[in-house]
């Protein structure tokens, strides 16, 4: 569609702001609600055993219903399903918040994890229908992949303000403040755009998609709190293998599939999703483990950690821009996925030496402004990628791939890193004589080895997108349409 016929065109900055914040609100949810959990956790009294089904009731109903929240959005319209993931998404976390007992928690996080489902596709969708002219559609991206590159930092920062000057019940009703504004906002600037024909929900690959991304997330989610060699966690992977294999199958042959695989086998769109989730795999090492060392080796306090984690972002949202209006036209999305997956290996290298006496200053800042620089090139290309030269009608399922991958790429480092480092802690703890001091030594070992491991992922990363994404461009300037070749 040309950008004068677009309804939301004389609209269009004004919608990406709302975007923005709906964006942000999404990301940032992920490590905010982790620094408040250990003062929930003592508040309401529930174990360490249970602690982990707060992150884990949001990451399965997120998880499992991503794709049905964006072909809803497609058949129904993306301004209903928007609006309505943020009014869901707010109350929830209202719910939440006010929560006295663990049960009520969980719940209220499931939730924010089925709204969350309906908003997060249907925010990519509209930017990528609103934006149709090529040299705003990158900066309009640049901007979305910065905030997507940082909003798990701002969470860090966010979290332990909130939790250590307010409470951490304020980790969640935080959304509200986010949420509310921007649905009024939406309600006034967005017009709804339904597929006329509205074709039949397909039933048999929703119910597949949902139960096999299901049993994914809780088979990694078990396997990090269990083993890998816990009956459930086989029993979940194995019935993963086998439902999304039947998923696939019913695909080729129902008329109006859940997730058509004309969106996948592009082989552009298909090396952004694979870049995404393999980013999301290793990206978890550099949160997870680099907080644990901030604060617990280094001393740093919630708020110190989240300032720390700072000049990444800054990083990421100066490169973001750049890469999206000044490079990618030129360049596509190749180049620099494969030199954000480098750069990601190289911050990830960096990382491995540290040690109990590193400073902040000269071995964690250089990796973090790396990280950023790397992540800057991978997310707007990725994300621009994946949902252009897709059919308007299937921009939502586009996106929420987008997220399937992302989430599923989360599940997947959580589960594979936090096992490959506490086998690696225990083993060099049985391997060397007992002293003061050695189970920071041995923790700080583990860390290291996850970094090898996360470095050797975003290295295999470069080789796969490079690999997979012709040499392409996925908007010249002043000219929309299909992704052309390079010169």
């Amino acid at each position: 569609m040309p950008p004068h016929t677009d309804p939301h065109h004389s609209r269009r900055w004004l919608i990406l702001g709302v975007i923005a914040i709906a964006q942000l609100m999404v990301v940032l949810d992920a490590t905010i609600v982790n620094i408040a959990l250990p003062s929930a956790q003592q508040d309401l009294g529930f174990s360490n055993d249970s602690r982990q089904w707060v992150v884990t009731a949001y990451a399965l109903a997120f998880g499992s219903l991503l794709l049905l929240g964006g072909r809803i959005g497609d058949l129904f319209g993306r301004k209903w399903t928007f609006i309505g993931g943020l009014l869901g998404f707010s109350v929830a976390s209202a719910v939440g918040g006010a929560a006295d007992s663990f049960g009520l928690l969980v719940g209220a996080r499931a939730a924010q994890g089925v709204f969350g489902a309906m908003l997060a596709p249907s925010a990519l969708a509209l930017l990528a229908t609103t934006f149709t002219d090529p040299r705003e559609r990158g900066k309009a991206f640049g901007i979305f992949g910065a905030i997507a590159g940082t909003g798990a930092a701002i969470g860090l920062l966010l979290g332990g303000i909130l939790t250590e000057y307010l409470s951490w019940r304020w980790a969640l009703y935080v959304n509200l403040l986010f949420a509310l504004p921007a649905a009024v906002l939406a309600f006034r600037l967005i017009t709804n755009q339904a597929n006329p024909q509205r074709p039949r929900i397909d039933v048999p690959g929703t119910l597949l998609a949902t139960s096999g991304l299901f049993a994914l997330v809780y088979g990694f989610s078990n396997s990090e709190t269990n083993s890998w060699g816990h009956p459930v966690t086989i029993i979940m992977l194995v019935a993963a293998v086998i439902l999304l294999a039947g998923f696939f199958a019913v695909e080729r042959r129902v008329a109006h599939p859940l997730l058509p695989l004309r969106v996948i086998a592009d082989r552009t769109r298909g090396g952004a999703f694979a870049g995404i989730g393999i980013a999301g795999i290793a990206m978890f090492a550099l949160f997870l483990f680099l907080t644990y060392y901030l604060q617990s080796t280094l001393g740093f306090s919630p708020i110190q950690t989240g300032l720390a984690f700072l000049p990444m972002s800054a990083a990421i949202i100066v490169t973001a821009n750049v890469v999206s209006q000044r490079l990618l036209a030129k360049f596509g999305p190749r180049p620099h996925m494969v030199t954000g997956m480098l750069l990601g290996a190289a911050a990830m290298l960096v990382l491995t030496q540290l040690g109990t006496d590193s400073s902040y200053v000269t071995h964690v800042l250089p990796a973090l402004v790396l990280m950023g620089v790397g992540m800057g090139n991978i997310f707007p290309p990725a994300f621009q990628s994946a949902t252009y030269g897709v059919d308007r009608a299937d921009t939502g399922v586009a996106s929420a791939m987008v997220n399937t991958m992302q989430q599923v790429g989360g599940s997947i480092g959580t589960a594979l890193l936090s096992s490959i480092f506490a086998g690696a802690v225990t083993s060099y703890a049985n391997g060397h004589t007992p002293s003061p001091s050695l189970a920071e030594t041995a923790t700080v070992h583990g860390y290291t080895v996850a970094f090898w491991v996360a470095a050797g992922v975003f290295a295999a990363g470069a080789i796969i997108v490079g690999a997979i994404v012709p040499s392409v461009r996925v908007a010249e300037p002043g000219a929309a349409g299909e992704p052309v070749a390079a010169h």
